[in-house]
């Protein structure tokens, strides 16, 4: 069978993330969605997503065809459910469509002529961007199941101050020494030829993905999840790092998302808690306006390759497009659209030249080439977003 991950209506909702790649490649817990559905699928998957990312993220269509919602997360009950759906079968949580089975002759999907099959067990949805921290700590015990099922952990350095052994599991290569580890109210993994240095002291649910770092003397809360070839230091609380994005130095990041190539220099800081302790609102991409989020701690939301100073303060509920350099003093408004630079004295237009510049250098630290692909997308998101720039 062909399985094929779409974006769903949530896309929008999730902005500024889902500008770079399509919603099944959000990470939260220790995986990328899609990843999750690989590995309980046992198949690779291709994507439905805008047309500006299909060079980047293309679909492959065969002749028959299961499409997932890739906001759903999956889990053994539904991944089965979802293998034994046969021609006109859908599976529904209540007005959303989980997955469906299409054929490649079929001209259009009409719901009234297919099998409605309800899922009536509790299922992880990603459908908010607050949504990747707050059901982060559920998204890292789902995930330490399913890769740490059946295997045996690397041993724990002697020099690790540990609670709960039974509930920390290292990959080969990881490297830890003098430091404590706290997994009494969630698991802690350790990647593969991921470090972390001496004095760190971290209390799961946690994940530190593949070649990642936590500096010398961290503090972190879970649940948190650090993505691969990312640096963390000081203190963290409640936060998701995708990948390739560094928070090395001292200073707090909490309730927040990072998208990938993000840089906070050092004694950057976040409010995640409104002084008056009100709900806080985030910008909403969908309605242009700031929507409520429920939550009363929110921080930071990131996206990909955006930067900021030294001594960068953010305030509660902030929203950071894609590509953003923030700099000075003061508090930045808490909207930063994509290609801004500046701070809290007023932002220019973040040129694209300049930004290329920069991404290349960058990207190129951690041997990964910037390439055309990724220029088109990032050409189309600074069209896409001018009209969120005031100069």
């Amino acid at each position: 069978m062909n399985y094929i991950l779409f974006d769903g209506p949530s896309r929008n909702k999730l902005l500024p993330f889902t500008y770079t790649r399509p919603v099944a490649d959000i990470r939260i817990g220790i995986l990328t969605i899609r990843e999750k559905w690989e590995k309980y699928l046992g198949y690779t998957t291709s994507t439905v997503t805008e047309e500006y990312l299909t060079e980047k993220f293309p679909m492959v269509e065969l002749e028959e065809n299961v499409m997932v919602n890739a906001s759903y997360l999956p889990n053994a009950e539904l991944v089965e459910l979802i293998k034994s759906l046969s021609e006109k079968q859908a599976i529904f949580k209540g007005e959303d469509v989980i997955a469906f089975h299409t054929q490649a002759e079929q001209e259009e999907v009409n719901f009234d002529e297919y099998e409605a099959i309800e899922f009536e067990r509790e299922i992880l949805c990603i459908e908010n961007t607050w949504d990747i921290f707050s059901k982060n700590g559920e998204a890292i015990r789902q995930d330490f199941e399913l890769l740490t099922n059946g295997r045996q952990s690397q041993p724990i350095p002697k020099s690790v101050n540990v609670i709960h052994a039974e509930n920390i599991f290292i990959e080969e290569g990881a490297k830890l020494e003098f430091v404590t580890l706290n997994a009494s109210s969630g698991p802690i993994y350790i990647g593969e030829n991921a470090e972390i240095m001496e004095g760190s002291i971290i209390r799961g649910p946690f994940a530190l993905c593949e070649h990642a770092i936590v500096k010398l003397g961290a503090k972190i809360y879970g649940p948190t999840t650090v993505g691969p070839h990312s640096r963390v230091g000081g203190e963290v609380n409640n936060s998701v790092l995708f990948g390739y994005s560094n928070k090395g130095h001292d200073g707090f990041l909490g309730n927040s998302v990072l998208g990938e190539w993000c840089n906070l220099g050092a004694d950057t800081n976040n409010s995640n808690l409104k002084n008056n302790y009100a709900e806080v609102r985030l910008w909403d991409y969908e309605t242009e306006g700031f929507a409520r989020t429920g939550l009363q701690f929110c921080g930071l939301m990131m996206g990909d390759h955006s930067k900021c100073g030294i001594n960068t303060m953010f305030n509660t509920g902030t929203v950071v497009g894609v590509s953003a350099n923030i700099f000075g003093s003061g508090f930045p408004r808490n909207f930063v659209p994509s290609f801004s630079w500046g701070g809290n004295s007023g932002f220019t237009t973040y040129l694209t030249k300049k930004a290329f510049e920069v991404a290349k250098v960058v990207m190129s630290r951690r041997n990964v080439e910037f390439t055309q692909q990724d220029a088109k997308i990032l050409e189309h998101i600074f069209e896409d977003t001018k009209r969120f720039r005031r100069e």
